[in-house]
């Protein structure tokens, strides 16, 4: 992917990994459409970021997805790139009954909401030059927390969806790229912005933005590599029983 010269819509981008993402490829000389669901927040982000556009949109909402995806088509024609960015995650005890409505709307957020993304943008972006579609999932697709199942499931569809994306648009034009992060010191779990196990936000932007330009299929920073081959390490096991504790 071209680090600049881009139109890029990144829906789920009000706040942690998503904001800083836009940011860096606003700084970096792209046009950046940040998508929410929080009209506040993109209120925030416009007045703080002079050339920063933003749409709100829910993904847990198939009927707003189609409306706004054809909203960003028209009014920003040039858009090459689209980042899903949105999820959510939620711990789960599965041995009370509860789970199952958090998990309904993890599934909801994190895989139906990028499917119906790609849906919607697909035969767009496939007229367009230096076309990209960059899905996001997470080293727990490869070594699932045991405390937050759903979730880490959700993030290995995405994995194995991408995958296949990758080589059914293989002759499109379209280059489709895996953000694959470890945990971030964002406020996607509670306690997690200030966690020492968890990676910067600005360390993990340094390392992505660094490797985004020659990515051709997974964008991976070193912290994450452990998580990524644990099973092919032969130490998967061992680390999700230390993801159990932490």
């Amino acid at each position: 992917m071209r680090i600049s010269g881009n139109t890029i819509f990144i829906p789920g981008a009000t706040s942690g990994i998503g904001l800083g993402l836009a940011l860096r490829l606003h700084e970096a000389g792209n046009r950046v459409i940040v998508g929410g669901r929080r009209t506040e927040l993109l209120s925030q982000i416009a007045d703080a970021h002079p050339g920063i556009e933003t749409v709100r949109i829910d993904t847990a909402d198939a009927d707003d997805v189609v409306r706004v995806s054809a909203e960003v088509q028209r009014r920003f024609p040039d858009t090459n790139v689209l980042i899903a960015m949105a999820g959510i995650m939620r711990s789960e005890d599965l041995r009370d009954n509860d789970f199952l409505s958090t998990a309904v709307a993890e599934v909801e957020t994190n895989i139906l909401g990028p499917l119906r993304l790609v849906a919607a943008f697909t035969e767009f972006l496939a007229a367009q030059p230096d076309a990209t579609i960059i899905t996001v999932s997470s080293g727990l697709a490869f070594t699932p927390m045991v405390g937050t199942p759903t979730y880490s499931a959700t993030k290995a569809a995405i994995h194995s969806f991408t995958d296949s994306l990758r080589i059914q648009l293989a002759d499109s034009g379209i280059g489709v790229l895996e953000l694959v992060p470890p945990a971030v010191q964002t406020d996607l779990m509670p306690g997690q912005a200030e966690a020492e196990w968890a990676m910067p936000l600005d360390d993990f932007l340094d390392e992505v933005m660094h490797l985004l330009p020659e990515a051709t299929r997974e964008i991976l920073v070193e912290r994450v590599k452990p998580l990524r081959f644990a099973e092919l390490n032969g130490n998967r096991d061992d680390l999700m029983a230390a993801l159990a504790h932490a």
